[in-house]
């Protein structure tokens, strides 16, 4: 058996992860990732105190150890300056896929394998296999509505190797079911949403405290203008709703199609599959990660170029000597957003990801 630290998040699915983990005989300890304290000046709900109770009340509850480990300085500068840094570059970063990289399974696990622990568990719904050889590789949660394997997409072969994933062999029903079996005080939480450990709290709010405004105009695809914009680093491509722009054909509606960073402007189209800029099929990603299965000839794999979105057929050639790239899927994609990420599988094993950096 080994021994292990869980990340207590505070919630139902962590908690259950350590409840298993320890049913199955292993030497469990619980570990409250503090990652971010909200302040006055930002609003929204960051439950931080809530959650490290609930957590620190699973620990008890379960008879194991518990531990605080303060990440603060360290979640700053891997991930809130990473946001930051994004959205003033007018791109949309995704903050969850890089806290499982940097914090999660980066620097947590490194303080846990410092301290003679041999894998970090989590309550994430994805599942982890552990080769004779001791590699590791990650496949899709057994409940295809939970899946959470594209947030770990990011993630390095020594990472897979030392994860444990226990309720990505559930479905979610199964897991509350055990919760309640456990009798764990978070049997009945509601799932949290928000940012990754910041919590429940509008991206554009958050912004706002530390990306100034800089208004410039709104125009379509033909160049006339429809409006005025706050900022570029305030909308996204594919955006129905929020950029104030009224739509004046009945059953049509404006969506933002394109930034154009010169001109601080932003562009909107019809949301309809000839509006340009809307639909791609090739695309350019980097900054690459692969568990397994790294291309390095033209291969077909399957891509997944947001969550929630389905895998599509793409066709994957390798340029710039393999430290990108360039992607053909068999159908068009709706909104391909630059800072975005693109999880690569075959079959339901994830092999790695990569960044959206320009699209045709």
């Amino acid at each position: 058996m080994a021994r292990i630290l869980v990340g207590l998040s505070g919630g139902v699915d962590s908690s259950v992860a350590a409840a298993m983990l320890l049913e199955q005989g292993h030497e469990v300890v619980g570990g409250y990732m503090k990652n971010w304290i909200n302040t006055d000046e930002i609003p929204g709900d960051c439950p931080w105190e809530k959650d490290l109770d609930d957590a620190h009340a699973v620990a008890k509850h379960l008879g194991i150890e518990f531990r605080v480990v303060d990440l603060i300085d360290q979640y700053k500068s891997r991930i809130v300056d990473y946001l930051l840094e994004g959205y003033r570059d007018g791109i949309t970063p995704n903050p969850d896929v890089y806290c499982n990289r940097e914090m999660k399974f980066g620097v947590f696990l490194d303080y846990a394998l410092e301290q003679g622990f041999e894998s970090v568990g989590t309550g994430h719904y994805a599942r982890q296999r552990t080769r004779e050889d001791g590699s590791g590789r990650i496949l899709r949660g057994a409940d295809p509505n939970k899946d959470q394997s594209y947030f770990l997409s990011m993630m390095t072969q020594r990472q897979a190797a030392h994860a444990r994933f226990p309720v990505g062999e559930m479905m979610k029903p199964q897991v509350r079911e055990a919760a309640l079996r456990f009798q764990l005080p978070t049997a009945d939480k509601k799932d949290s949403q928000g940012i990754c450990f910041i919590g429940n709290i509008r991206m554009s709010d958050f912004l706002s405290h530390y990306v100034p405004d800089r208004p410039g105009q709104i125009v379509d695809v033909e160049g006339v203008v429809r409006g005025e914009h706050r900022g570029l680093h305030l909308y996204t491509l594919g955006q129905r709703k929020g950029h104030g722009v009224a739509s004046p054909r009945e059953g049509m509606a404006y969506v933002v199609v394109g930034k154009d960073a010169k001109k601080n402007q932003l562009i909107v189209g019809w949301d309809q599959a000839d509006t340009p800029g809307l639909y791609t099929k090739e695309c350019v990603v980097g900054s690459l990660s692969f568990i397994e299965g790294r291309p390095s000839a033209l291969t077909k794999l399957e891509a997944q170029p947001r969550y929630r979105a389905k895998a599509e057929p793409v066709i994957v050639d390798p340029i710039e000597e393999g430290t990108k790239l360039a992607l053909t899927f068999d159908r068009p994609q709706r909104a391909v957003t630059p800072g975005q990420i693109c999880a690569f599988y075959e079959g339901g094993v994830l092999l790695g990801a990569g960044v959206f950096e320009s699209v045709q």
